[in-house]
C-alpha cells in the first residue's frame, strides 16, 4: 500500500478532537539508497515520536538500570508472583525480601520487553504496524505489546470515553510514549 493511501486511512480513523492535531509523516530518499527514510508522528506540528531506519544498539541492561532507578515508575506485584519466588527459594527468604526479588524480576522482564519494542521501530515497521492495525480489531490493538499499535488505537475514534477512563491502571505499565498519547487523548474528553 502506498504511503499516501495508508496515511489517509489512518487519519480517517482519528478521533474528532485530534483531527488536524495528530499527523503521520514520512520522508524517503528515492535517489539515495543508502540514506534511510524517516517516519514520525507529529502532535500540534511538533515531532513527538520519531522512527528511523537506522537502529542504535542499546543493551537492555542499561534500560533495566534506568527503570530500577526511576522512582516515579510503579510496577504492581501480585501475590502469585511472590509465591513463585517463595517456592523457588523453598521458604528460606524473609517475607520483605520476597517482594523486592519479585519486583526486581518483573522490572527485568519489563525492561527486556521495552527494549525489544524500541529496537523494532523503523519506517518499514511503521508501515507494517499500520497495515496490521487497519486489519485488526481495536481491542487487539489496545491489548498488544506493540507500541505503534497502542498509539494508533489510543487516538482512534472507535475508543470511547469509558474505555479510555477504564485503561488508566494499564497505562502505568506501558512505554512512556504510549502514556503520552493516552494523556493526550484523556485531555480531549
Amino acid at each position: 500500500m502506498s504511503w499516501s493511501k495508508l496515511k489517509q486511512q489512518l487519519e480517517s480513523f482519528l478521533c474528532p478532537a485530534l483531527q488536524g492535531r495528530v499527523e503521520y509523516r514520512a520522508t524517503g530518499y528515492r535517489y539515495l539508497p543508502d540514506k534511510a527514510g524517516l517516519c514520525y508522528i507529529a502532535v500540534d506540528k511538533m515531532n513527538i515520536f520519531n522512527m528511523s531506519d537506522t537502529t542504535t544498539l542499546i543493551r537492555w541492561y542499561q534500560t533495566e538500570l534506568e527503570i530500577k532507578n526511576d522512582s516515579a515508575l510503579q510496577i504492581p506485584i501480585n501475590n502469585e508472583e511472590i509465591e513463585v519466588v517463595r517456592e523457588a527459594s523453598k521458604g528460606i527468604i524473609p517475607e520483605d525480601r520476597l517482594k523486592v526479588i519479585a519486583r526486581s524480576r518483573k522490572i527485568s522482564e519489563y525492561a527486556k520487553e521495552l527494549m525489544s519494542a524500541q529496537s523494532s521501530l523503523s519506517k518499514s515497521n511503521f508501515n507494517d504496524a499500520a497495515v496490521k492495525f487497519l486489519s485488526l480489531s481495536i481491542e487487539v490493538s489496545l491489548e498488544s505489546n506493540d507500541i505503534l499499535l497502542n498509539i494508533l488505537a489510543l487516538v482512534d475514534r472507535r475508543v470511547g470515553k469509558k474505555r479510555i477512563l477504564y485503561m488508566r491502571e494499564k497505562m502505568k505499565l506501558k512505554h512512556p510514549i504510549v502514556q503520552y498519547f493516552y494523556e493526550l487523548r484523556l485531555n480531549t474528553l
